[in-house]
């Protein structure tokens, strides 16, 4: 389904379903965004407020968190945007 990592090719090539008439735009990145962000600020509040560790030690631990979230649902969140659109038959003419 994939030609990089977010490239879609444009033809399955099993069944030969044009992928070409489907477009995901930042719909992926938006709810990527949100579920990495609301995990990632949640879990630093809790431990903020449960520990209280300095400043740089949250950074030392969040900011990787939240990008490693971020590109690790990227793909099957594109995905699942793709297959909505198909299960939909969204861009059928």
């Amino acid at each position: 389904m994939f030609a990089g990592f977010l490239k879609v090719v444009e033809r399955c090539g099993a069944c030969g379903f044009d992928f070409t008439r489907l477009n995901t735009g930042d719909g992926a990145a938006i709810f990527v965004m949100q579920i990495a962000g609301g995990i990632t600020v949640f879990g630093a509040l809790f431990v903020q407020i449960a520990w209280n560790p300095p400043i740089q030690a949250m950074l030392a631990v969040a900011l990787p968190l939240v990008a490693a979230l971020s590109i690790g649902l990227m793909r099957p969140g594109k995905g699942v945007m793709i297959a909505l659109q198909m299960r939909n038959k969204a861009g059928a003419q």
